[in-house]
């Protein structure tokens, strides 16, 4: 008899399985990629019931997959609730202003999958706090915390922007933790004064 199991339901496997399946189903192996991805995700932002789907074209939407917005709680979610709905292509979560901050860092990574140097100095700067990659892969989140009060765009030399948010907006959330990043929030405070100095 088969002895090996399913490590998200625990059903046994199978013959019609292959001897290095590790799951059932591809329902399965959807939900154990959702909860290793839900689980990058720091407590401070899943505790707070600001949470939204959103569209492909990064667009809000309520978990029923009607418009959301980023000034209205009423169209927000819990984070499981956000995680379990089918609306959209993936999640995102609102800045209200409570020191919660993201800095958006788009077009980061060099050909050979490395940061480029201008990103890695910014990361380095955040110190010990959450950064995941982008939806596109392209790009990276730093979050954390700080006092933004205003949305800021900050254009580089090379034409490319840094964005500063903390309120009244909306950002996707990948749960793709960048390199050993921790699943906490940090101070970034310093690194948001020296971008904006």
């Amino acid at each position: 008899m088969n002895t090996r199991r399913c490590e998200q339901c625990g059903e046994h496997l199978r013959a019609r399985h292959s001897h290095r399946a590790r799951f059932c189903s591809t329902r399965c192996r959807m939900a154990s990629h959702r909860a290793a991805k839900a689980n990058a995700v720091p407590a401070e932002l899943r505790t707070r019931d600001r949470w939204v789907r959103h569209s492909a074209t990064k667009v809000p939407l309520t978990t029923a997959g009607k418009a959301a917005s980023s000034t209205d709680p009423r169209t927000w979610a819990t984070f499981d609730e956000a995680s379990s709905s089918s609306a959209g292509v993936g999640l995102g979560f609102v800045l209200n202003g409570d020191g919660v901050a993201c800095i958006d860092l788009d077009h980061t990574f060099a050909p050979d999958g490395s940061l480029k140097p201008w990103a890695e100095d910014i990361v380095s700067a955040a110190g010990a706090t959450y950064v995941e990659t982008s939806p596109s892969g392209h790009g990276i989140h730093v979050w954390g915390l700080a006092d933004v009060r205003q949305g800021r765009k900050l254009r580089r030399p090379d034409g490319l922007a840094v964005e500063l948010y903390g309120t009244s907006r909306f950002l996707t959330v990948t749960g793709r933790r960048y390199g050993s990043a921790p699943s906490t929030l940090g101070d970034i405070s310093a690194l948001v004064e020296r971008l904006t100095a």
